[in-house]
């Protein structure tokens, strides 16, 4: 239990460094926490590191590894569909966001929502795109960006 919670104290310490832009020491700390304890998380974060550092293709591959030790943590699949979707591979990241949703474990359940809308303003599909819009915003009530897009949207369709 000490070795978990060593690691749970460099993720978090990771995660500060990521805030404040240092993404090459960030990375290294999430590596050091695999070492104490190996957790979905660490390999995670280090793999938005990884595409931080323009390394998307680490980032996926870190990801698959994430998904490999914990399937049911949502963020690896979530990050992969964003990662997919920053190369322009629209339709590859639907099935990614769609798995994220699903998961048991997530904490950041609108992301998925808010990617996979994205997609659909880009094809067009604004309904589609509404309705993941209004689904992130049961996740995150009153939230004023979600408000001001749905709000946008429902402008452009009408």
């Amino acid at each position: 239990m000490a070795a978990y919670k060593r690691a749970q104290d460099l993720i978090r310490e990771g995660l500060s460094l990521a805030h404040a832009g240092q993404p090459e020491r960030a990375k290294e700390i999430f590596k050091s926490s695999l070492t104490v304890h190996p957790t979905a998380e660490a390999i995670t974060y280090w793999g938005w590191m990884e595409h931080q550092l323009d390394d998307t293709e680490k980032a996926i591959e870190l990801c698959k590894k994430a998904i490999a030790l914990d399937p049911e943590f949502g963020n690896p699949y979530n990050d992969i569909g964003s990662y997919l979707i920053s190369q322009g591979q629209l339709d590859e990241a639907i099935p990614w966001l769609k798995r994220a949703m699903k998961t048991k474990k997530y904490e950041f359940r609108h992301f998925p929502h808010v990617n996979l809308a994205y997609i659909f303003i880009e094809k067009k599909m604004f309904m589609k795109a509404l309705r993941e819009l209004q689904q992130a915003l049961d996740f995150m009530p009153g939230d004023p960006d979600l408000t001001a897009k749905i709000n946008e949207l429902r402008k452009e369709i009408n």
